[in-house]
């Protein structure tokens, strides 16, 4: 089973600007009103946030305009955090320091415990861990990090409601040279298959690239508990941008973990 990194390095990378609308700046601008409207700020030295799953950077690029000083990005995605350092040079956001790696374990090598005032999880980055249990130790590691009072943004496509026939094959963006479809196989109870299939035309030929990866299938009120668990007080449930499901929550200011 090939894995979502695995997937992104050999189809999906080359495609992720094009298929977000290929202007990371208004994204970035998009997100950068999301957070602010969330509280999402930095502390009084400047801060630290950590972007898990950064892709190109409209993230990155959103907590830098808000006033951090130091922003941590992390993707499995080498091209896709070159790009990122691309768009970093061209706004001089010398603070955003790109982290070519795994999203798990992160957290507990890049800043110490108590010392990070924001982590943003955006896209459907959630959804790409392996594991329900990858999900649950993930949260332990963003409570731990924060600062309290720190604040944890998240965004993910909730998959856990089965879709049934023609309503599985899902369009994902298309122009006059490219179409990129996916499809949805529901294999397991807690995963999803997805299959893209990309057309690219060159002259009057088209191509077609295959390739599928597994998703976990997160349900909102499964996270949310997860969270509370963990430490981190939801503060908003809710339908987010573009389709994704928007969950906002705040470290405890005791700093203590939820008891069963």
């Amino acid at each position: 089973m090939t894995s979502a990194a695995v997937h992104y390095d050999q189809l999906l990378a080359a495609q992720y600007t094009w298929m977000l609308g290929g202007d990371i700046g208004g994204l970035a601008a998009e997100q950068e009103t999301l957070l602010r409207r969330l509280g999402v700020r930095p502390g009084p030295d400047g801060g630290l946030a950590v972007d898990l799953g950064c892709g190109p950077g409209q993230q990155s690029l959103a907590l830098a305009r808000i006033g951090f000083a130091s922003v941590v990005a992390v993707d499995t995605s080498k091209d896709l955090l070159d790009e990122l350092a691309l768009h970093a040079r061209g706004e001089g956001a010398t603070g955003i320091s790109p982290v070519h790696g795994d999203i798990r374990g992160t957290l507990r090598r890049v800043a110490r415990p108590g010392t990070v005032d924001a982590v943003v999880c955006m896209g459907d980055t959630l959804p790409h861990l392996p594991d329900k249990a990858d999900v649950t130790r993930l949260l332990a590691d963003v409570a731990d990090a924060l600062a309290p009072g720190g604040r944890f943004v998240a965004t993910y496509r909730d998959l856990s409601l089965r879709l049934e026939g023609t309503d599985r094959f899902i369009p994902v963006r298309s122009d006059e040279d490219r179409v990129l479809t996916c499809f949805l196989e529901y294999v397991e109870h807690d995963t999803v298959m997805v299959h893209d299939l990309l057309h690219t035309r060159s002259g009057d030929t088209w191509t077609q690239q295959v390739g599928s990866y597994p998703k976990l299938r997160i349900a909102a009120d499964w996270l949310t508990e997860q969270c509370r668990t963990a430490g981190l007080e939801v503060h908003d449930d809710t339908e987010g941008p573009h389709g994704m499901r928007l969950v906002h929550a705040v470290k405890n200011r005791g700093g203590e973990r939820c008891s069963e």
